[in-house]
């Protein structure tokens, strides 16, 4: 079997959102994200499956809805093209370089049932979305080995939904990235993101 080896550079996020973690300037988000009422979890098509941690990325995916649901200002549903926001999620290793497995479908979930603080959520998915992030079709899956570089920290990267093409090649509204920032139970990723908003919204209010 040939082995592939993808390597995602550092330098890659520079041409990502001009929106990052940190930014101290006055942020303005698009109005598709202020009226959103939709949102799917999806793990980064391009993030293989740890050796040492191979569920860390669906454990970071769960938890990310957990903490989305607990805020409770979007619908969750699984399919991207009928979502008006995609969170695209991947969790870090702490290593700058490591080996994965690629070439396996991260997401495809055909059912769902999910703990919330109202009971628990359970949805389905049929086969893929035509505007799914970019992932092996079940009859063409081949696990392979792939080389991952700069990916030490958890990043969560907020897409517009209802595209007609992979989502991970638009350019996303807002990417946060940092140690422990899918850990739950705070998910601090979470926490930043309804700031974000929040603080939009009052600066929206208090324009004459």
């Amino acid at each position: 079997m040939l082995v592939r080896k993808r390597v995602a550079l550092v330098l890659v996020l520079l041409f990502a959102s001009p929106i990052v973690a940190g930014n101290k300037k006055k942020v303005v988000l698009p109005a598709y994200v202020l009226n959103a009422r939709t949102v799917v979890v999806l793990i980064d098509p391009n993030a293989g499956i740890s050796p040492e941690a191979p569920l860390a990325n669906k454990t970071a995916q769960e938890d990310v809805e957990k903490a989305l649901a607990k805020w409770g200002r979007w619908s969750p549903v699984l399919d991207p093209s009928t979502a008006d926001l995609v969170i695209a999620i991947r969790k870090g290793s702490g290593k700058i370089v490591r080996e994965t497995i690629g070439g396996m479908p991260t997401n495809d979930r055909p059912v769902v049932g999910q703990p919330t603080d109202t009971g628990i959520r359970v949805g389905a998915q049929k086969g893929r979305s035509p505007s799914a992030p970019t992932e092996p079709l079940p009859e063409d899956t081949r696990a392979a080995p792939q080389t991952e570089v700069g990916f030490s920290e958890d990043t969560f990267v907020v897409y517009q939904g209802h595209s007609s093409g992979p989502v991970d090649q638009q350019p996303p509204v807002w990417r946060y990235t940092r140690k422990d920032a899918l850990h739950s139970p705070n998910v601090p990723a979470v926490a930043e993101f309804r700031k974000l908003i929040e603080e939009a919204e009052k600066q929206q209010k208090s324009k004459p």
